[in-house]
């Protein structure tokens, strides 16, 4: 069985992160948001993967390669217009042949590793396995309902909805999907909705089975959400004692368990309060780093307070009076305070930034 990886989106519910950055390389505990999905799919063993991209010169393409760095191997498909998942999935049709496949969102997150949906779905008498989580406002979602344990109906954002059981971005598929997708329209928004080629596939008899997921379920669609996906993933970090290496640790510092430390790293006169992921090369100096924080490689942080935050590579945090908390601080950021009189606010803001003094 292969398996296809959406991710031609323009990420916009994320910007300005995602103006100078694919939405699926946005870092996660210091891992980018489509390796999770890499990860789940190799260990599961489905190895052979297309990655839907927008365009070739994508940032995935030179970041992930071939995938044999991640023990996979990945083909590229370019969906040019964003015309909607039914649309993106009906151009893997010549990488999949006539064989089941799985089609992953490459901006969800899962606890649950999957693996008896994955390795089970080829021998099972359904036409598509659909994975659900119960969500809190399911008028948001796709949502299932479900009779005898099969999906019956799939409505898409009900106003009154028939479960609370939402559909994940986790999609098993036979071949008859593509004969599904050649049977419907263009929605309202003028884009083929996957939904309605799975509703095809129930309305014309096929079986179509619920999987529902164990454990939490993230849509890393909005900065808010990628920062509870960050918390999330660190919380599941193992124990591991306090870091004691004097090549990295100098003066006086409090450092406590389940801190992970890159090569090159410097701590010097801080205090880390695990879970943290710090990576390569970065120098923390007379700072305080709180919990579910991750800081990516090359960045300084100095005379500062941050607190369950992504800090991504080459950033640049000195002399904040405060604590930054929650916060999203994407590659190159410069984040200082003046040093001098008369002391202003000095900003420099791509669309949809936020800032709060």
């Amino acid at each position: 069985m292969r398996a296809v990886i959406l991710a031609a989106g323009q990420g916009t519910r994320l910007r300005p992160v995602t103006l100078t950055m694919p939405k699926p390389l946005v870092p996660v505990a210091n891992k980018p948001l489509i390796v999770f999905a890499l990860d789940v799919l190799r260990n599961a063993g489905l190895t052979e993967i297309a990655i839907v991209v927008n365009d070739m010169s994508s940032p995935i393409v030179s970041q992930l390669g071939n995938g044999s760095s991640l023990g996979v191997r990945l083909d590229y498909i370019v969906q040019r217009e964003q015309l909607g998942l039914a649309h993106a999935i009906n151009l893997c049709q010549p990488f999949v042949g006539d064989k089941p496949f799985c089609v992953f969102l490459g901006d969800n997150i899962f606890q649950d590793n999957m693996e008896s949906l994955l390795r089970d779905f080829p021998e099972s008498d359904a036409d598509a396995t659909i994975a659900l989580g119960e969500v809190p406002d399911p008028t948001r979602f796709g949502v299932a309902e479900i009779k005898e344990g099969k999906i019956v109906r799939l409505v898409e954002k009900p106003k009154d909805p028939p479960s609370n059981y939402g559909v994940a971005g986790v999609y098993l598929f036979r071949s008859s999907i593509f004969e599904a997708i050649a049977n419907i329209r263009p929605s309202w928004r003028n884009e083929l909705e996957i939904t309605d080629a799975i509703q095809y596939l129930v309305t014309n008899g096929k079986n179509v089975n619920p999987y529902v997921l164990s454990g939490w379920w993230i849509d890393a669609g909005k900065p808010d959400s990628i920062i509870q996906a960050n918390q999330l993933v660190m919380g599941e970090m193992p124990y591991t004692p306090p870091p004691d290496d004097k090549a990295m640790i100098q003066g006086k510092c409090d450092i406590s368990h389940r801190v992970q430390l890159g090569e090159g790293c410097q701590i010097i006169d801080s205090v880390v309060r695990g879970p943290v992921i710090i990576g390569a090369n970065v120098t923390i100096r007379n700072s305080f780093i709180g919990p579910y924080t991750a800081i990516g490689d090359n960045a300084i942080i100095e005379s500062s307070e941050i607190d369950a935050s992504i800090v991504m590579k080459n950033c640049t945090v000195r002399n904040i009076a405060g604590r930054i908390d929650s916060s999203l601080l994407a590659d190159n950021s410069q984040l200082t305070s003046a040093t001098h009189v008369p002391v202003s606010h000095r900003f420099i803001l791509a669309e949809n930034s936020f800032v709060q003094l």
